[in-house]
């Protein structure tokens, strides 16, 4: 486990810095930034304002993840599944949640709506061929592994 110096501007006096829910968990819990409560509809997706920026190292991403308690209790997840927060951004962490329930659910303020996986990436120079090396699988797709 590696740790990271992630540089931190709130952007709104009420922001809440993130937090790691426990001593080995891989993702930090993101706040709502709201000054009352968001509904949501069934199938509706809303933008919510953490008030936050960071300073990403360059190398790294932030990767912002639902939280399993939200998305099974609520049906509440980022509607891009995985936001990807790159090392040169320096504006405000927003995290659309989309409500993929069949009720109205709602948001409350300072409730954790994600969480963010700080990682290594790598950066791949793409070299066009005409061939590429066989392997077991092949071209094998969608659930093609493990069948007989």
């Amino acid at each position: 486990m590696q740790n990271a110096n992630i540089a931190i501007k709130r952007l709104h006096p009420e922001a809440v810095l993130p937090t790691y829910g426990s001593e080995y968990a891989a993702g930090a819990d993101l706040y709502a930034c709201i000054e009352e409560t968001v509904n949501f509809e069934p199938g509706e997706t809303k933008l919510i304002h953490t008030g936050l920026a960071m300073e990403i190292p360059a190398g790294y991403a932030g990767l912002i993840y639902a939280r399993s308690g939200l998305a099974s209790k609520k049906g509440l997840a980022p509607a891009n599944k995985v936001g990807v927060i790159d090392a040169d951004y320096r504006g405000e962490i927003m995290v659309a949640l989309h409500n993929h329930g069949t009720a109205p659910v709602s948001i409350e303020p300072k409730e954790r709506i994600a969480q963010i996986v700080i990682t290594p990436y790598l950066t791949a120079s793409f070299k066009e061929t005409d061939q590429l090396s066989n392997t077991v699988r092949g071209e094998g797709g969608f659930g093609s592994t493990g069948s007989k």
